[in-house]
């Protein structure tokens, strides 16, 4: 019957999937982390802390999800993470690199060290990750999805009147390593589209903590003024991006950067 066209609930349809998803417990990885667990996906969730990840992997609906601690800045447990997922999930069919843990330092004060870190974390620990994921999908022969999150700083320089007066930045490291990102996703999708392996970037716009959004409301403020919209995004408007790359409903989507930034970067 594969003459028949596949409805929109078998396209998006991720059931029998096995997805890791880094940096899992924060605010936008939690709300694509239940995304992709909605949809089927059995998921191995990261966080630097183990204990923190398997708490979450707990709240997540479906079963047999697993949580895992991972620092990213550790070259070294990057292929004994995968063999691990693969041991205990049997498969990895989904990547999603989410985690981030640079430091934020004002333009005037970053350092070497802050570039390093931010770039590591941000840019080398993601190709890293992916290869071993593309690794274990071509020895397979089976296709599958990588899904790197970068930013509309990875686009488009951020408004320095947005930040004056704040106490907050914008920082260059953050800048320069999602510009790399974004390039870097195009990069693999090329190269690793004879395997049948996608690779696409998420770049999401303003999302800020509930923390930021309760102390500075003036910040808020301005930043909207900068969103078509007219308001911030809410974490839940990343999960159907996230289950179109990482599903059949997505199989020619690749080597893309899609923008969630309520028009930001449209003007």
């Amino acid at each position: 019957m594969s003459h028949h066209q596949p409805t929109i609930q078998s396209l998006f349809d991720l059931r029998g999937k096995v997805a890791i998803l880094t940096g899992a417990a924060g605010l936008l990885g939690s709300a694509m982390s239940a995304a992709l667990a909605e949809a089927g996906a059995t998921l191995a969730v990261t966080s630097r802390d183990a204990a923190r990840a398997a708490d979450f992997a707990a709240t997540l609906p479906g079963e047999g999800h697993i949580g895992l601690g991972l620092a990213q800045d550790d070259n070294e447990a990057i292929p004994a993470f995968v063999a691990e997922v693969v041991e205990r999930l049997g498969r990895v069919d989904i990547l999603v690199n989410n985690a981030y843990g640079g430091t934020a330092p004002d333009i005037e004060d970053a350092s070497a060290e802050d570039f390093d870190r931010a770039y590591h974390t941000g840019v080398t620990a993601y190709f890293l990750l992916a290869r071993e994921v593309a690794r274990h999908l071509r020895a397979r022969g089976a296709p599958g999805s990588i899904i790197n999150i970068a930013s509309m700083y990875g686009v488009v320089a951020s408004y320095p009147d947005a930040y004056t007066g704040f106490g907050i930045n914008s920082p260059a490291t953050y800048h320069g390593l999602k510009g790399g990102l974004v390039h870097l996703t195009r990069h693999l999708a090329v190269y690793w589209a004879e395997d049948a392996i996608r690779v696409n970037s998420i770049s999401p716009g303003p999302f800020p903590s509930p923390k930021v959004q309760a102390s500075m409301p003036g910040f808020i403020e301005r930043l909207t003024t900068k969103v078509p919209l007219g308001r911030i995004g809410s974490p839940h408007e990343l999960k159907g991006l996230v289950v179109l790359l990482a599903s059949e409903a997505g199989s020619y989507i690749t080597g893309q950067n899609i923008l969630v930034d309520g028009g930001w970067t449209a003007w």
